[in-house]
């Protein structure tokens, strides 16, 4: 398991990017070390700092398994970093990775928090046909992670999982139960000390059906 590519993007105006009107979604891979802070890695940038400025939103992964998949799906090819992601992994099960789990990346330590959840600026980024919906069907949403111990990273560092819960939420359990699916949620409600939260959303889930929105400003529980 590895980091196959280290991924930095800048704040640049775009007409498309919805109400703030700027993005950094486009990650370039570096091939320098990078020191990590607890806000997320130095020098990259996150245009909307409401949404995606949360040190539970500090590190960005994606699987490069992943992309393959989805070239599969949609015919074209996918650079690292084109999901906006800072990490691009390589041997490394990202989606089934539980929340609270913890790896050592070169010096530093990250702490998987959550999946990603598709919003508008993302659509219009990938253009493509359906995208928000396309994406939640899949259920490959990557994940995001805050700084548990600063240090540096690089392209080829290894990951090493120093801490899982015996018991967890997968990423990918927490994306589709965020968005109404029952054996899902059914799953997280059976993990010893799940966050309250989630049993308020199963008695919306289970009696009234799913949650409408797939956007990430919503309030959703987190492990």
């Amino acid at each position: 398991m590895r980091i196959l590519s280290v991924n930095m993007g800048r704040s640049v105006a775009a007409e498309w990017a919805g109400q703030l009107g700027r993005t950094a979604i486009d990650k370039r891979p570096v091939q320098h070390r990078v020191p990590v802070g607890v806000n997320g890695l130095s020098g990259d940038e996150r245009a909307d700092q409401k949404h995606h400025g949360s040190f539970e939103q500090a590190v960005y992964a994606y699987a490069r398994e992943d992309y393959d998949w989805w070239e599969d799906q949609l015919g074209r090819e996918l650079r690292d970093g084109r999901f906006g992601e800072n990490l691009t992994t390589l041997g490394l099960d990202v989606n089934g990775a539980f929340i609270g789990e913890r790896w050592r990346i070169g010096s530093a330590v990250l702490e998987v928090t959550g999946p990603r959840v598709p919003c508008v600026v993302f659509r219009n980024w990938m253009d493509e046909p359906g995208w928000v919906k396309r994406f939640t069907e899949a259920a490959r949403p990557g994940a995001y992670l805050r700084v548990i111990e600063i240090g540096e990273l690089g392209a080829g560092d290894e990951v090493a999982i120093v801490a899982r819960p015996e018991q967890g939420v997968t990423v990918a359990d927490w994306f589709r139960a965020r968005h109404g699916n029952e054996d899902a949620l059914r799953r997280i409600l059976a993990v010893p000390g799940h966050d309250a939260r989630w049993d308020e959303m199963a008695e919306r889930v289970l009696v009234a059906g799913p949650p409408s929105g797939t956007d990430e400003q919503a309030v959703t529980p987190t492990a």
